[in-house]
């Protein structure tokens, strides 16, 4: 059994099978706001991101700030460079130039990952990054990590920006340790994995909490959320820490006007929100965490 050296510093025991319940696009819309105090509520979600150039962002702070005593608020910045819907978009609130190359030919961001990849000026990418974080702590948010909006920071040439970010403002970034074998057969080139790879080594020796493995939850699914959940928990190893990733939205018509994946996002929610999910975690001897604890540790640590 190998330990994640994370845990010892959580005050768990070397066993331990750790994992963050996160809620992602936190501010995306009016459905992930007006159901987020019911989500901490139920005491299962433990972790959540905030997108700033969303334009239900300001929503997002101003509930963050009236719940900033509730014992289960855990808010990150849910890094964006990224706008995937048809009819519903967003862009950079650091400066819309378009010699930028973070914007396509709306003004919008990019829909694609590889869009950001092939045309996004690093220089930009620094600029608008750092804007949604320092936004995120003006409006008052206690910002306890940062992550990536459909992955599009983890490319060898805008990850050193977002590990540079991250300690900068000394809050943990989301991030996995390497498997080589499984980024390649996602498409990405062998050089890039093995430089992403190294990358991640250099910041795992420097203290920076690394998660073992991660699981989003099954977008396309109408139902069945709760099989899935119980399937990956289940196969959880013991000495590893895990990033569950749910995208948990009230049923509204907002969503279901842009989103196609709209009932996948509410069945998120109502998992989230049902006492008998917190018994399955329990019957597995699931310890959830969340964020704010590995952000302490790693600042106690540097």
């Amino acid at each position: 059994m190998i330990t994640n050296p994370f845990l010892p510093k959580l005050n768990l025991p070397p066993d331990a099978k750790a994992v963050v319940i996160h809620g992602d696009d936190i501010g995306m819309s009016y459905s992930t706001v007006a159901g987020f105090p019911a989500l901490l509520d139920a005491g299962i979600l433990s972790a959540a991101s905030v997108m700033v150039p969303c334009p239900w962002f300001p929503a997002a702070a101003r509930m963050s700030r009236d719940l900033r005593d509730h014992p289960h608020l855990d808010m990150g910045v849910h890094l964006t460079l990224t706008s995937e819907w048809d009819e519903y978009r967003w862009g950079p609130i650091h400066r819309r130039d378009p010699e930028s190359g973070l914007m396509d030919k709306e003004s919008y961001f990019h829909r694609h990952e590889a869009d950001v990849w092939a045309h996004a000026d690093s220089a930009a990418v620094e600029a608008e990054l750092r804007a949604q974080i320092e936004t995120a702590l003006a409006a008052g948010i206690d910002v306890t990590h940062i992550d990536s909006h459909m992955g599009s920071l983890f490319h060898p040439r805008l990850l050193t920006i977002y590990l540079e970010l991250a300690s900068e403002f000394q809050i943990p970034p989301f991030l996995v340790r390497p498997d080589v074998p499984h980024m390649q057969s996602g498409n990405m080139p062998p050089e890039d994995a093995q430089t992403l790879a190294r990358l991640v080594a250099q910041v795992d020796a420097w203290g920076v909490p690394l998660f073992d493995g991660f699981y989003v939850m099954d977008l396309d699914r109408a139902n069945g959320g709760w099989q899935e959940a119980r399937a990956v928990l289940s196969a959880l190893p013991p000495g590893s820490m895990t990033y569950l990733i749910f995208h948990p939205n009230i049923d509204a018509a907002d969503l279901r006007a842009f989103a196609p994946d709209w009932r996948a996002r509410v069945d998120d929610y109502h998992l989230l929100t049902d006492p008998t999910f917190r018994e399955l975690l329990d019957e597995l001897g699931i310890t959830v965490i969340g964020m704010r604890g590995l952000r302490d540790a790693m600042r106690a640590a540097s």
